[in-house]
């Protein structure tokens, strides 16, 4: 039987994989590439309090990965609105890596 620390790291190895294979599938709109990166990194903070909890309780690198990971966000997300403002949508098919 499977214990329950084992089935977290298979929930976690799931949710980060699935997530790379929704960024991978999904190249038509920036807004779910986004969500899918976003998918990733919970995932990676899932991983990581599972394995750090497991070595003591000491969640400081974890609080801290989590606040990169929203700042990481937020940049996502400016980046977004900035793109919607300058093109009308956030299609990738109408960028153009030489326009302003």
């Amino acid at each position: 039987m499977m214990t329950l620390n084992g089935l977290f790291l298979s929930v976690a190895f799931i949710m980060i994989f699935s997530g790379l294979w929704a960024f991978a599938s999904n190249r038509k709109h920036l807004l779910s590439t986004l969500l899918s990166l976003e998918f990733i990194m919970l995932g990676i903070f899932f991983l990581m309090s599972i394995c750090l909890s497991s070595v003591g309780n000491e969640l400081f690198f974890s609080l801290f990965f989590l606040a990169l990971a929203a700042c990481e966000g937020a940049l996502g997300l400016a980046l977004l609105v900035s793109i919607v403002r300058s093109h009308g949508n956030d299609y990738f098919s109408a960028f153009n890596s030489l326009e302003c």
